[in-house]
């Protein structure tokens, strides 16, 4: 397969504008400049001896030079392991150790992380700054690619198979899993999803979304690409930028998480901003609010709610603009080349409305899980994709998520896995036991209540400070309650249901 669909859509179409840098003033980037700057970075990789099949991890915030780099890996053959720089240094390390990169790039903002990592990654032969100046002996400067040429790099020729990223995810384990992306699945995605969107190459999307996750590279940045749109690369949310770019930079399309929409919709320039050229806005990553939806209504947007994870691409469905009032809520219909089934536990096919196990298919879902060859094969079941989350079906073919088997909270967009949120409060020498739950919020969608019985005397705040230093800050539990004892089920498992019950802590 051609492994360089870049440099094809650069001669497809190589004046048209592929990114604007917003960190440079909307600095428009056309096909043929952004294919030049990706060669020039490849040919950096290859003087550093990157080769293909080997890791190239990046620990930074989003800018174009985090795109090039993508595509140099894909010209390359070599596979991309983009870190959460929400993270502590030692859950980085576990994921380094997991990649085992041959590189590891990074920002200004994320130097101290890197430096902290440095004495725990032997894999690592070379550290790239991206840009600011480097923070370490022997760190090159990805201004270096400057002095490479603008030629592609030699060809290589990779099999659809072939790994493009190792995107992390996680389970109810709480230990993060490497979902790997090939290259065929980034394609099927973005062909998919521009079939069955109506994407066109004169729509313009806001890149705010963090490019660790799968929402940031694949929900609009790749097929935009792959049909020749354009993406206004942003460093992260910013609520006055997303107002301007939509009002200033003929803004198409905009995807996000509900936080960011409950938070546009508390700004002052809510009421007078301009929507007229915005297409349709796409709400993922957590359960949105219904209010949230009836203020864009009102304001004449088309805002509707997405569906998709990791391991599947991650576009699934997409809800006609005939049904977004009359179906508020839902997903909507499977794309063009995705097929769905929603079983019962027993396997057996639910009737329509009837909730059940989500399964999907097709060439868009990833090839597995990264050194984990045990939980690849309970997740990816004869072609199948067990999704671990309820759904419903009409008899119109319109699907709905109803609830999630897999107990994670998913607040703001993340996804908290309390399995390892636990394991860190039970290491506190003051707690006997402890479960996190989550409890509906009307900002975060979720936040995670800690329910904690103690060993001896200690407080809420000491316990929040012992895990600040073991968790990121969107893990920390926003709550913690004290018990006597924690509830049990027959088997012998914390009843979480009893757990709320007894507090009386709301779900979602």
């Amino acid at each position: 397969m051609n492994s360089d669909w870049l440099a094809r859509r650069a001669q497809l179409s190589p004046l048209r504008v592929a990114l604007l840098d917003a960190a440079d003033g909307l600095r428009p980037i056309n096909y043929a400049e952004w294919n030049a700057a990706v060669n020039r970075t490849a040919h950096l990789l290859i003087e550093l001896g990157v080769r293909r099949g080997e890791r190239v991890a990046i620990l930074a915030h989003n800018s174009v030079a985090f795109l090039d780099l993508w595509f140099a890996c894909g010209k390359l053959g070599a596979i991309l392991q983009p870190l959460n720089w929400r993270l502590t240094a030692h859950e980085l390390a576990a994921l380094v150790a997991d990649g085992t990169p041959c590189v590891i790039v990074y920002d200004s903002a994320c130097a101290r992380l890197v430096e902290t990592l440095r004495a725990q990654v032997p894999t690592v032969r070379h550290f790239i700054a991206l840009h600011g100046e480097t923070h370490g002996t022997g760190d090159v400067m990805l201004g270096a690619r400057e002095n490479m040429p603008s030629t592609p790099p030699p060809p290589i020729e990779l099999g659809s198979d072939d790994p493009w990223v190792i995107c992390y995810t996680g389970g109810t384990t709480g230990l993060p899993k490497g979902a790997v992306i090939t290259h065929s699945n980034v394609i099927w995605n973005a062909v998919n999803t521009a079939a069955s969107w109506g994407l066109t190459p004169d729509d313009v999307a806001i890149l705010n979304a963090p490019l660790f996750h799968s929402g940031g590279l694949n929900v609009f940045t790749a097929p935009l690409a792959h049909i020749g749109g354009a993406s206004i690369v942003c460093e992260a949310f910013d609520c006055d930028q997303v107002f301007d770019l939509i009002e200033r930079a003929g803004v198409t399309v905009f995807f996000g998480v509900p936080t960011m929409f409950i938070a546009m919709q508390q700004h002052p320039r809510w009421h007078e901003a301009d929507f007229s050229r915005l297409r349709f806005v796409i709400s993922g990553g957590a359960p949105c609010p219904m209010p949230v939806f009836e203020r864009f209504w009102q304001r004449g947007v088309e805002f509707k709610t997405g569906y998709g994870l990791t391991e599947a691409g991650p576009n699934t469905f997409w809800l006609p603009r005939e049904q977004v009032r009359t179906k508020p809520g839902a997903v909507g219909i499977p794309l063009m080349h995705v097929d769905l089934q929603i079983l019962r536990s027993n396997s057996e096919t639910c009737l329509n409305d009837e909730p059940g196990e989500l399964y999907i298919r097709g060439p868009q879902v990833c090839a597995g899980y990264w050194n984990r060859p045990e939980e690849t094969a309970q997740t990816f079941v004869d072609g199948w994709l067990r999704t671990g989350d309820l759904a419903t079906v009409d008899d119109g073919g319109c699907f709905r998520i109803v609830g999630r088997i897999k107990d994670v909270i998913i607040s703001g967009g993340e996804n908290i896995y309390p399995a390892e949120v636990e394991s860190v409060l039970t290491a506190h020498p003051a707690v006997a036991e402890a479960a996190l739950v989550g409890v509906a919020d009307t900002t975060w969608g979720e936040i995670g209540c800690a329910i904690v019985v103690p060993k001896n005397e200690v407080s809420a705040e000491a316990i929040l400070v012992f895990c600040a230093e073991r968790l990121a800050r969107y893990k920390l539990p926003k709550q913690v309650l004290f018990a006597e004892t924690l509830p049990r089920t027959g088997a012998g498992k914390i009843d979480k249901q009893a757990l709320k019950a007894q507090f009386g802590l709301k779900g979602i």
